[in-house]
């Protein structure tokens, strides 16, 4: 293998999920420029069709989708889009996920709401592996990239349900690995620390951001590009003997909300 191969997707299939901005879109647009045929599928068709027509217009092969992956049906036409329209699926990010941002006051959430955490960022990217499976066993080729989170591994005050849903996605990838080797299929996990994402946006103020930035050696909170490499990583003919890994991307440090 020479080295320009070693990150050249051309002739892969890609399919995002929460393709439609931030960690998703950066994911997309950088695997589109490895040379992917990009599955753009979010919540908001708008947005995804935005992004599609990005990497359209600077000469890459992309295609939106709507996907609300809370629902099995959206979850199965997302397959059943990527392999309609560009023949098979190759690669698989799993990247649309909810919750944290420290507001999970143990007293005053509900069962429903924890089961909808876990529904979005645990049962999605295990039905989706699910789905896809078969045509990354037929095409030779397969990769599943799960986006999981530093708050996965931190211990953070009301946290609770959304950082062990992310463990529970590290353990699942860990294990699944096991049951995809076989067919030729890598499972692996991309944890981001505090990266500038609007969620974050939401909760980052300058004290916060400056006690975050005590305990990180690279200087800076992350980029959604920082992420994006890791998820190109994962995705590549680089990485074809690594698999059930959880590989976090956060500037050598811990950062907490608290």
């Amino acid at each position: 293998m020479n080295n320009d191969s070693l990150f050249d997707l051309t002739g892969k299939v890609a399919v995002v999920t929460g393709g439609g901005d931030g960690i998703g879109k950066a994911s997309c647009e950088i695997l589109a420029v490895s040379g992917a045929a990009v599955v753009v599928s979010d919540i908001s068709l708008e947005k995804a069709q935005g992004v599609a027509e990005g990497i359209v217009a600077a000469g890459g092969k992309s295609a939106a989708v709507v996907c609300n992956v809370l629902n099995s049906d959206d979850l199965t036409h997302l397959i059943d889009f990527a392999v309609d329209t560009f023949g098979t699926v190759n690669i698989l990010v799993n990247n649309a996920g909810i919750g944290g941002g420290g507001r999970e006051n143990p007293f005053k959430i509900d069962r429903e709401y924890v089961e909808r955490i876990y529904a979005i960022n645990v049962f999605a990217p295990w039905q989706l592996c699910k789905l896809a499976a078969p045509h990354m066993e037929k095409s030779g080729y397969g990769s599943v990239i799960n986006i999981t989170s530093m708050s996965s591994i931190n211990n953070s005050p009301s946290m609770a349900i959304y950082g062990s849903s992310k463990a529970a996605l590290n353990h699942l990838a860990s294990n699944l690995a096991f049951d995809y080797g076989p067919m030729g299929i890598r499972i692996n996990n991309v944890g981001p620390g505090a990266t500038r994402t609007r969620a974050l946006a939401m909760v980052l103020t300058p004290e916060i951001e400056a006690k975050m930035l005590a305990h990180t050696p690279i200087h800076r909170l992350g980029e959604v590009a920082d992420i994006a490499g890791a998820v190109l990583y994962f995705a590549s003919p680089i990485s074809a003997w690594v698999s059930g890994q959880t590989l976090m991307v956060n500037g050598g440090g811990v950062q907490t909300l608290d």
